[in-house]
């Protein structure tokens, strides 16, 4: 069909084309009674214009304003789009800059809606396909999708990669396509609307992305290879040499006097700076790597073995690198909305290594490794690494303490990582016990150990204005068998004795202590007419850290009476949590993803409380060289990622009680998502195929190498 005018006979119900390969809906370069066109603060150019194809499209205006929006709806009744499974648009920006489109497809029933929001990059004309159901990179199994447009068989396309919402496609009532609050005038060309049948577009903007080593195949960077000689050679191209600065075995600075010997690390506050000190008496600033580990190339390929090309076969060789897992965790909100989660995977970190060392590549890895982190500047094994590189003995490291067991746990809301540890359950004592004895089994007497880290990023607070409170709210709302329940009804119980006077103290009508025990409590938020329960809400909080972190302590000083313990690595956090934390730990760390790390915690706070920080976690990610996402502190490139760095780990330096900052992770994440949560971003020192990103790591050699007389000062 040749015409310009508008929509097929069936969209109107008035015909059938099910077999044809795709439906017309209205074609925006001209007006016809079959449809109607409203334009809302936006103006339309009289004249048709050409794209580079000859396509015949118009121009549209978006006048500043906050919602201008072009609403095209049947001229009677509604469009009947069953059978189909995308929405195709053809339109061109305009402006010399991308343009943020919203577009909302409407069901003729009541909360029928479909979302869709993209960014429309500058360039030639190009076809918006959206999806006609819910869909996101989430449900393939990451947590970003592969950037658009791509090239969709010689064709530029650009994939709604989330859509949001949902539809009965047998009444359709209109389509709204909105520019979100312009401060000028945005000018977009569109075409052609069409509805086409299948999820052929989503398909194929996932297919082929991974290349054999794991890499993302439709861009390039420097550090990207195509062969294995390629390969061999930039992995063992010579590391940086090793910073000549005057340290001591355990990295610490000789220059720095008045600081006391122990023959193990502690802390000690020298002319009002806090400082680490090696077990020789030396100040030490911990400049670590988290994750510095051989196998965190895996990813889940089955059931998507169409985004890989050129997987190596699961026998023979390369069977070591596959493997079978399942990351399904209803209670984990990091997960939720997670496809392709469980069944079998490939490492395609470790087999790189494979291809470049052969039988021996661990250890070939380990020694690398550790060249190359001396080399860079840093003098600490992070959180989540290859216990071999602390036993050998070059770099001082740390231990995790990852608290598991059969225990009762207490929702705050918030569960990113699952529900809280219940510290008044008896079995939360045990579990703590045994993993204590295990994690302090053979290192206990090592001076090489900096120290335990205790969970990570445990949900101390919830969601929203009323967050803090989340873990008062959520124990009360347990069941009556909950021992942290109980607990708080206790200490109710004894400082108001009367159900009635705590009904009072906290507006709610409460006749009876057993009504506090049913499932569900809504226990009221706090406000201002009644002080008594922020007061309440904070006590409670504040006994709830003190127990979890007390148990804690009391079993790391039972098994290892000489190491430090650094805390909890804080994300989400109360006021009663940290001050919990700074009286049984001897460091209070942070997981910091700010652009600066007093950005991230209460500075003042600590500062009162007077106990050192350890910055455990921090990042910052670009999407330029190769995996999609840009991790939780985004940069534009590689190079700003440097000039990052540099600013993030110089303030750590110039802050007298922070001691130390470690970076998360040692190796860029999989294209395709980790096994845990799907995350796939690019933040690491390495690839892939563990090539370093060599500006990036120069420039953290450099920054390093400054930090040392920065902290010590």
């Amino acid at each position: 069909m040749k015409s310009q005018m508008l929509i097929m006979l069936c969209l109107a119900g008035l015909g059938c084309c099910q077999a044809a390969p795709c439906r017309q809906v209205m074609d925006l370069t001209g007006l016809s009674a079959s449809n109607h066109l409203t334009l809302d603060r936006v103006r339309r150019a009289g004249a048709i214009e050409h794209a580079s194809d000859g396509v015949a499209q118009q121009r549209y205006a978006f006048q500043p304003s906050a919602h201008p929006q072009m609403v095209l709806t049947p001229a009677r009744g509604n469009w009947n789009w069953s059978g189909q499974g995308e929405l195709r648009l053809r339109l061109q920006n305009a402006m010399p800059w991308a343009v943020t489109l919203h577009v909302e497809i409407d069901g003729a029933a009541k909360g029928q809606q479909l979302q869709a929001t993209m960014g429309v990059p500058a360039g030639p004309a190009q076809t918006l396909v959206i999806p006609l159901q819910a869909t996101s990179p989430r449900a393939q199994g990451m947590q970003v999708g592969p950037p658009m447009p791509f090239d969709d068989h010689g064709q530029p396309a650009l994939l709604a990669s989330t859509v949001q919402g949902q539809l009965d496609l047998h009444k359709i009532s209109a389509i709204r396509l909105e520019v979100p609050a312009p401060q000028a005038e945005q000018s977009l060309l569109f075409g052609r609307v069409d509805t086409a049948p299948g999820t052929t577009t989503l398909h194929d903007a996932y297919a082929d992305i991974v290349d054999r080593y794991g890499q993302f195949t439709r861009a390039s960077w420097p550090e990207k290879i195509a062969t294995d000689a390629a390969l061999q050679a930039a992995v063992k191209a010579a590391p940086a040499a090793r910073p000549s600065l005057g340290i001591d075995a355990y990295g610490g600075r000789l220059d720095v006097h008045g600081l006391s010997k122990s023959g193990w690390f502690h802390t000690q506050k020298l002319d009002g700076r806090w400082q680490l000190v090696t077990p020789d008496g030396h100040a030490f600033f911990s400049l670590g790597v988290n994750a510095v580990v051989p196998d965190g190339g895996r990813s889940y390929v089955e059931g998507r073995e169409f985004m890989f090309r050129d997987l190596p076969p699961d026998s023979g060789q390369w069977a070591a690198f596959y493997g079978s897992s399942d990351s399904r965790r209803p209670d984990r909100a990091a997960s939720a909305g997670i496809g392709d989660n469980h069944g079998r995977w490939f490492d395609f970190y470790a087999a790189n290594l494979y291809r470049v060392d052969g039988k021996h590549w661990l250890a070939a890895w380990r020694s690398r490794t550790l060249d190359r982190l001396q080399g860079w500047g840093f003098n600490t094994i992070g959180n989540w690494s290859d216990d071999a590189l602390g036993l050998a003995h070059r770099l001082p490291y740390t231990r995790s303490i990852n608290i598991a067991g059969d225990y009762a746990n207490v929702s705050s809301g918030y569960d990113y990582w699952g529900r809280m540890p219940d510290p008044f359950d008896p079995r939360f004592v045990q579990a703590t016990e045994r993993v204590v004895a295990k994690a302090s089994a053979g290192v206990r007497d090592d001076p090489w150990l900096l120290g335990y880290f205790a969970d990570n990023e445990l949900a101390w607070a919830g969601s929203g204005a009323q967050g803090r409170w989340g873990l008062a709210l959520g124990t009360l709302a347990g069941d009556a068998n909950s021992p942290a329940k109980q607990a708080f009804i206790a200490m109710l119980k004894k400082q108001y004795v009367a159900a009635e006077t705590l009904g009072t103290a906290w507006g709610i009508a409460l006749s009876s202590w057993d009504a506090l025990d049913a499932t569900g409590f809504h226990a009221p938020a706090p406000d201002e007419a009644h002080p008594a329960i922020t007061r309440d809400y904070s006590a409670w909080l504040r006994r709830y850290a003190d127990t979890y972190f007390r148990t804690v302590a009391e079993a790391i000083h039972r098994h290892d009476p000489h190491h430090l313990f650094l805390g909890g690595r804080f994300a989400v956090n109360t006021p009663e949590a940290v001050a919990a934390c700074a009286q049984y730990c001897d460091v209070v760390s942070f997981n910091v993803y700010a652009d600066l790390p007093q950005h991230g915690f209460d500075a003042a706070a600590m500062q009162q409380l007077d106990k050192p920080v350890l910055i455990s976690e921090f990042h910052f990610g670009s999407d330029d060289r190769g995996p999609f996402g840009k991790g939780v502190v985004s940069v534009w490139s590689e190079a700003q990622r440097s000039q990052a760095y540099a600013r993030f780990i110089a303030a750590a330096a110039a802050n007298p009680d922070i001691v130390g900052a470690h970076w998360f992770q040692y190796t860029d994440q999989p294209v395709t998502g980790r096994l845990l949560d799907g995350e796939n971003s690019h933040i690491g020192l390495v690839g892939i195929t563990d090539i370093p990103f060599g500006g990036f790591v120069e420039a953290v050699r450099a920054a390093n190498a400054r930090v040392g007389e920065a902290a010590s000062h």
